[in-house]
């Protein structure tokens, strides 16, 4: 006789496969709520950097910049944090050919940039990128587009910490050379397109550790760096007595030979 249990399923069922019993129906419906609840927290993970309000402002800010014309480049915001691309617009350079020194056109754009990123710099990191165009370079300065792009991110970096009062924990600098371009380097304007530098500042910061001074010793799951132990009372340790140095043998009188001496 087939077990009958309400809600499933009888055992005789042709619907009923050979590996064994079909799951109740209320299971179906778990799984169903299951699946929404990942998919909820999923979405919410990925839009954490869009539900960031510092974030947004920013971005309002730098998009309407860029539509009046006082800002070239582009702005986009995801779940690793806001990227602001600084372009080269048609009569500004950044950086002369070949060098990284900033020019009055980049100091310019940094000044409005400066009163967007000062209210995200406390919170947030700051990396900043430089990029190149693939016109190779090998001088004695710079072997390749990496140190160049390095150079200019660096110095981009500087200005900030020495004019703008930005912190040095939250500032770090980065050079791509060539390899990240926007636009095919075939024409002297997309040279200038990827001739750029960014600013991305990301939502999760350097995850900074306790430094341990020499003569701590490390605490074990986070906790404060012990001293190493003293003596008890606070007592210098006894100095160990020296021990005493060894007999020499005395001198054998003229003519004869010195024994030798067994040890002790």
């Amino acid at each position: 006789m087939a077990l009958k249990v309400k809600g499933m399923i009888p055992e005789d069922d042709s619907r009923v496969a050979a590996i064994g019993h079909p799951a109740p129906p209320w299971m179906v419906n778990y799984a169903d709520l299951m699946t929404e609840l990942v998919c909820f927290f999923v979405i919410l993970y990925a839009l954490s950097a869009a539900l960031n309000k510092d974030m947004q402002n920013a971005q309002e800010q730098i998009k309407d910049m860029m539509e009046k014309g006082t800002m070239q480049g582009q702005v986009a915001m995801d779940k690793e944090g806001l990227r602001i691309t600084l372009e080269e617009q048609k009569t500004q350079m950044f950086f002369e050919s070949g060098r990284a020194e900033l020019t009055a056109d980049m100091e310019g754009a940094l000044e409005r940039l400066v009163p967007v990123l000062v209210p995200l710099a406390g919170k947030y990191d700051i990396l900043v990128e430089g990029h190149t165009d693939d016109v190779p370079i090998a001088t004695k300065q710079f072997a390749s587009n990496w140190e160049l792009s390095t150079a200019r991110a660096t110095n981009v970096v500087k200005d900030l910490l020495t004019k703008k009062g930005f912190l040095p924990a939250k500032l770090a600098a980065i050079g791509y050379g060539e390899y990240h371009p926007i636009v095919v380097n075939n024409t002297a304007e997309n040279r200038k397109r990827n001739r750029r530098v960014v600013f991305f500042v990301k939502t999760n910061s350097y995850p900074d550790k306790k430094a341990v001074a020499p003569g701590e010793k490390k605490a074990a799951h986070g906790a404060p760096a012990q001293p190493a132990a003293a003596p008890e009372g606070g007592a210098e340790p006894a100095a160990q007595p020296e021990a005493p140095p060894a007999e020499q043998p005395e001198a054998a009188p003229a003519g004869e030979e010195a024994q030798p001496v067994e040890g002790r």
